[in-house]
């Protein structure tokens, strides 16, 4: 393993395992230190810098790019999971209960907010009828979780239509 020419292979692959995991794991600049210092110590390799020198860069580089990238990675993990973008788009959103939301914890209605239709559940397993008003306290993947007696109004897109039951 004291190959010159294995060692050039193995931190161009390290390399390259770290970015990949940089770009497939959430997180904030942790493993791209590392893709860092060992792409360094690739091009060493291929320089025919010795295995000892290959090391020492490795070490210094990814330490010294981590250190220089925590401040940065604190900063961006600071903020909270913002409302009202993404998934979270539509929490604290009223809406109006097409289908109504039977009693029972996860019986499912439909409802509308904006423009979209949703199979909902109430938060706390109380009936929601037909028509009522609702507000959104959370999303679980295709589903919203809703409290019954939302007190603001309707957009109009959201108010009460004509809405077949399909079956």
């Amino acid at each position: 393993m004291d190959q010159p020419e294995t060692w050039r292979w193995i931190w161009l692959a390290a390399a390259v395992v770290f970015a990949s995991g940089e770009l497939a794991v959430a997180g904030s600049f942790f493993l791209a230190p590392f893709a860092v210092g060992a792409a360094v110590a690739a091009l060493l390799g291929f320089l025919d810098v010795g295995l000892l020198g290959q090391w020492l860069a490795f070490v210094a580089i990814s330490f010294g790019s981590f250190a220089a990238l925590r401040p940065l990675a604190r900063r961006l993990d600071q903020g909270e999971p913002s409302d009202g973008i993404g998934s979270r788009r539509l929490i604290g959103e009223s809406g109006v209960v097409l289908d109504s939301i039977p009693p029972g914890l996860h019986e499912l209605g439909m409802v509308r907010v904006h423009r979209e239709e949703w199979r909902a559940e109430t938060i706390d397993g109380q009936p929601a009828d037909a028509g009522s008003v609702v507000q959104v306290v959370e999303q679980q993947g295709t589903r919203l979780i809703v409290t019954p007696g939302a007190t603001t109004a309707l957009p109009a897109e959201a108010r009460p239509t004509d809405h077949p039951k399909e079956h």
